[in-house]
């Protein structure tokens, strides 16, 4: 498996707009060959920003790659900005890719 996150320092008094745009967006993701699942998480606030972070699990790297290369990509982050004008973030988000070498479950846990 492969994990690829973002984290964005969100802007103090920008996360319900940041929030905003990820719950109405189009993702695309749910068709793609090898996706597995996303999850928008939130992180601890510092004085000046919110840290939030995209996680999307992938079957290996090159499903996230041929998305990375796809259309539905495309189309997908041509609207991921933010309608309300200014930006919502402190600096650019940071990509940070995994490769997944050890994986455990609980026994008896629901996802």
């Amino acid at each position: 498996m492969f994990i690829a996150m973002n984290r964005f320092q969100v802007k103090k008094g920008s996360e319900e707009a940041f929030e905003t745009v990820w719950k109405t967006r189009e993702s695309y993701l749910g068709d793609l060959p090898g996706f597995i699942e996303f999850h928008l998480v939130k992180g601890p606030e510092a004085e000046d920003h919110t840290l939030y972070a995209t996680h999307t699990v992938w079957a290996d790297k090159a499903a996230f790659e041929a998305w990375t290369k796809s259309e539905a990509f495309r189309r997908a982050h041509s609207r991921a900005g933010n309608e309300t004008g200014g930006s919502l973030y402190l600096g650019h988000p940071k990509f940070e890719g995994f490769e997944v070498l050890i994986t455990e479950r609980a026994k008896n846990a629901a996802a």
